[in-house]
């Protein structure tokens, strides 16, 4: 009986999107987001939650972007609505925003949906029992979801969260999902016990020098 994949999605991730590109993401949905409210106000109440709505979309599709193109590569160009994608090892990776944990707009992209499809590759990695014959996919897709808690009308900047996602096939249900401050501290960890790991060791004149001095 073929035993159960020892890869993790996790570790997927951080074998294929380095650190310092996670860290310039969410550095830049920030300062995304930071824009977008300054650009909304003054906006009659009427108006403002839907022009925070389309200001954040706007300013964080362009910070992304700019994440993208110094750290990832084939990133796509901005073009009106279009889905910005990068791409970091497998991962073709994206963003899009949330109001609160469920995420439900998460699937009216059709480009998202086509992206996430390649998936169906990784599910064997959070549930093994189903497959036999997991091999390492040339593809696969995470999202970097921009969260603001509360009703819109109420948001403001400082309550964004950022999480990294990876979506089922059918973009139904998430692989993975994870806070990105606790995300990152994985990299640490990975770090730590590498370095635990080092045995140091004298060279053979070293270890004879040793021997005659005792």
């Amino acid at each position: 009986m073929r035993k159960p994949p020892k890869e993790t999605i996790d570790m997927l991730l951080m074998r294929n999107i380095p650190r310092e590109l996670v860290m310039a993401v969410e550095e830049a949905l920030v300062v995304g987001a930071l824009r977008a409210s300054e650009a909304a106000k003054g906006m009659d109440a009427g108006h403002h939650p839907h022009v925070l709505g389309q200001m954040r979309h706007f300013h964080m599709n362009e910070a992304f972007h700019t994440a993208l193109v110094t750290s990832a590569s084939s990133t796509t160009p901005i073009r009106g609505n279009s889905v910005i994608s990068g791409r970091s090892g497998l991962f073709s990776l994206g963003r899009f925003n949330a109001s609160g944990h469920i995420w439900f707009n998460a699937r009216r992209s059709k480009t998202r949906q086509q992206m996430s499809l390649a998936n169906r590759a990784i599910e064997p990695l959070v549930q093994p029992g189903l497959f036999e014959n997991y091999q390492e996919p040339a593809n696969a897709t995470a999202f970097f979801v921009g969260c603001f808690s509360g009703g819109i009308e109420n948001q403001s900047a400082a309550t964004l969260s950022i999480h990294v996602a990876v979506p089922d096939k059918e973009m139904k249900g998430w692989l993975f999902r994870e806070d990105i401050s606790r995300f990152l501290a994985r990299y640490d960890s990975v770090i730590t016990v590498q370095e635990d790991k080092a045995m140091p060791s004298l060279k053979r004149g070293a270890i004879k020098r040793v021997v005659e001095e005792n």
